[in-house]
């Protein structure tokens, strides 16, 4: 990511503006605008594969599934990020077009430029949604899916998925499917 706000700071009024205007997506971190890289064939392919079946999965109830182009706010730490995947089951959310801030669910594909962001800062950043029941992170290298689930007691507890697995569970929103699924149609460079 490469900083653009170099000299001052802008607002989250200002940066929404901003980014309504522009060509490509760019997140926001306490008042730095950052641009974003694209993706590989395998990142857009995970992305869209997982975003089918979980569309699929919450047809009919009040959760909405979004795709990389919808930004989550996290107030508490004044940020924008653009999720690869967002699920919502909040009312409130349906209350603005522009971002979620009650995300159930969010769902990382890892890129060499992005993931020791998404494992760290980012995550910790997301620990900041009181909403947020499963973090996930797809790797596109191989078959393997990490998934972060809060327990009852608040705390993050790791549960790995790989190609040796039947089934991968995202207990948010009750859902499972093979990890062929998920996997379909991508090469591993």
């Amino acid at each position: 990511m490469i900083a653009l706000s170099e000299s001052f700071p802008v607002t989250p009024e200002e940066y929404l503006e901003w980014e309504k205007h522009q060509e490509i997506k760019h997140e926001y971190r306490d008042g730095d605008i950052y641009a974003m890289a694209g993706a590989s064939d395998a990142h857009v392919t995970i992305a869209g594969n997982i975003f089918a079946l979980l569309r699929s999965n919450v047809r009919g109830s009040n959760c909405r599934v979004y795709l990389s182009d919808m930004k989550a706010r996290l107030e508490k730490f004044n940020r924008f990020y653009y999720p690869d995947v967002l699920v919502t089951c909040d009312t409130r959310d349906q209350e603005n077009n522009n971002y979620k801030c009650y995300p159930k669910l969010i769902i990382e594909v890892l890129s060499d430029s992005t993931e020791a962001f998404d494992r760290g800062d980012k995550f910790i950043d997301y620990q900041s949604l009181e909403s947020l029941e499963e973090y996930v992170l797809i790797n596109t290298k191989h078959q393997r899916i990490e998934c972060f689930r809060r327990n009852e007691q608040g705390l993050w507890v790791l549960e790995v998925y790989h190609a040796d697995c039947e089934i991968f569970i995202l207990k948010s929103i009750n859902f499972q499917s093979s990890l062929t699924a998920i996997y379909e149609d991508v090469i591993f460079n």
